[in-house]
C-alpha cells in the first residue's frame, strides 16, 4: 500500500511550483513549504522505525533546496523498501511504543492524507488508491480521538451525503471537501 501510496502522491508534490510554497494547506498550522518539510521529516524518520532505530522528530528542518522533488522520491522509495520487510511489521516499536504494523500504517496516513492537503492547497487532483482507502478509513477512524487529543487530526467534520469513501476518511481527520 506505501508503493500505490507513494505511486499517487509523488506526482502531486513533483508538480508543486515554487512559487506555491507559500501556500495555505489545509492544514492550519502549515503552508505548502512546512507541509513538505513534515512530509520529508516523516519519510526520512518512518525509514528508522522500520528498522527499529530512534527516529529524530525533534526539529523539522528546511530540506526544500537543489532537487529535493527528486531527493523525496528517493526516500520514498527507501521508505518503500524498508518497510516491504515483513521483519518490519513484527514486534513493538521501540522508537513509538507501539505495534509495528501500526507505525507502518501512520506513515500510510500521511503520504495519503498530506497528498490530499498538497493537492488541495496546489490546485491538483488527487486520487488515492481504492484499496489503501479502504484499508485507512477503519485506521483513521480508530486513531481519530488520540489524533485530535495530539492536535494531529481537527475536529471531525460532517461529510456530504454523496461524499466517497476517501471523503468520508477525509472529514474523520477534520478536512472538509467542497
Amino acid at each position: 500500500m506505501l508503493a500505490a501510496a507513494a505511486e499517487r502522491t509523488l506526482p502531486v508534490i513533483r508538480a508543486v511550483r515554487d512559487d506555491q510554497l507559500g501556500l495555505d494547506t489545509p492544514c492550519a498550522e502549515f503552508r505548502v513549504r512546512d507541509l513538505l518539510n513534515h512530509l520529508f521529516q516523516v519519510v526520512v524518520n518512518f525509514q528508522a522505525l522500520a528498522v527499529r532505530e530512534q527516529p529524530d522528530f525533534s526539529t523539522t528542518p528546511d530540506v526544500l533546496t537543489g532537487d529535493w522533488r527528486q531527493r523525496f522520491a528517493d526516500e520514498t522509495a527507501t521508505l518503500i523498501k524498508a518497510w516491504s520487510d515483513p521483519a518490519a511489521l513484527e514486534g513493538v516499536s521501540p522508537g513509538m511504543g507501539l505495534p509495528q504494523a501500526v507505525v507502518g500504517n501512520l506513515v500510510l496516513v500521511d503520504l495519503v492524507v498530506h497528498g490530499w492537503d498538497l493537492a488541495q492547497a496546489t490546485g491538483q487532483s488527487y486520487e488515492p488508491d481504492p484499496a489503501t482507502v479502504t484499508a485507512l478509513a477503519p485506521i483513521i477512524e480508530q486513531m481519530a480521538p488520540q489524533g485530535r487529543q495530539m492536535g494531529v487530526f481537527g475536529a471531525e467534520v460532517a461529510a456530504r451525503e454523496d461524499a466517497t469513501d476517501f471523503e468520508r476518511m477525509l472529514a474523520v481527520s477534520g478536512r472538509t471537501c467542497v
